[in-house]
């Protein structure tokens, strides 16, 4: 149910020499982590082995493939692979056989990037999303529990089709804060549309008005951001909302 290619390239350096990663991915329903429905290949002339290529690779693909989600489902088709063709070493480039080299900070963040594009690629083209929608958590006890805290805000339907129906409801956000199982302090809970604080130690913030939100809510990409209140936790996960074209694609869609 893909609509169109999904591609990302970017340039980074090591020693000097350029080096490029391009990436491609398919995926558009059945998506949340640990990346469900899910190809993605990339492709780097940079010469790597494969010990450092994953340790790269690991912690990039947990920041970015698997803090998407369309739907909260999942299914055992789920493949990323990376390849290093170690064509630019004819261009000079250094082999590196060693994992943590400092000469791949540039090439880390390049590939992260490539990444984070393609997995936002993959939830702007959510089957029958209207909208891409930002959660970012502070204030949880820990980095994990922010984690949930998101997937539970990204994953509610509630939510999802507030954000459909351009609905500033932030009650349907308390909501999920509160069924994620973490720790939140009530009287502490700050919620943002945007740069528009909506609420303020546990209620409406006094500068919110009905028509800020209603207005915010129109746009394409929407962020909300929570301070739960009780920690230095921080994460952020992306989504998109739930419209009745997800439904009709599903309803009608046989395997």
């Amino acid at each position: 149910t893909d609509t169109y290619p999904k591609l990302a390239t970017r340039q980074a350096e090591i020693e000097g020499v350029p080096v490029t990663i391009n990436g491609i991915a398919k995926g558009a329903g059945m998506i949340a982590p640990d990346m469900a429905t899910m190809l993605a290949f990339l492709f780097t002339d940079a010469a790597i082995e494969p010990r450092p290529l994953h340790e790269l690779l690991a912690p990039a693909v947990d920041a970015t493939f698997n803090a998407i989600t369309i739907d909260g489902d999942t299914s055992t088709s789920d493949t990323l692979l990376l390849f290093a063709t170690g064509t630019s070493r004819s261009r000079g480039a250094p082999h590196i056989g060693l994992p943590h080299d400092p000469r791949l900070a540039g090439f880390r963040a390049a590939l992260t990037e490539v990444l984070l594009d393609l997995a936002h690629q993959v939830v702007k083209d959510g089957e029958g999303a209207t909208k891409f929608l930002t959660v970012r958590v502070t204030g949880a006890e820990s980095a994990g529990a922010a984690r949930r805290i998101a997937f539970a805000i990204a994953n509610s339907p509630l939510v999802k089709t507030a954000i459909a129906g351009e609905d500033p409801n932030w009650g349907r956000v308390v909501m999920a804060v509160g069924k994620a199982g973490e720790a939140a302090d009530r009287d502490s809970v700050a919620i943002w549309l945007g740069d528009i604080q909506v609420a303020k130690e546990g209620e409406v913030a006094p500068s919110y008005s009905e028509a800020l939100g209603a207005a915010y809510m129109k746009r394409d990409e929407i962020a909300i951001t929570v301070d739960v209140g009780v920690g230095d936790g921080a994460s952020t996960v992306w989504t998109c909302d739930l419209t009745a074209d997800y439904i009709a694609i599903n309803a009608d869609y046989r395997s």
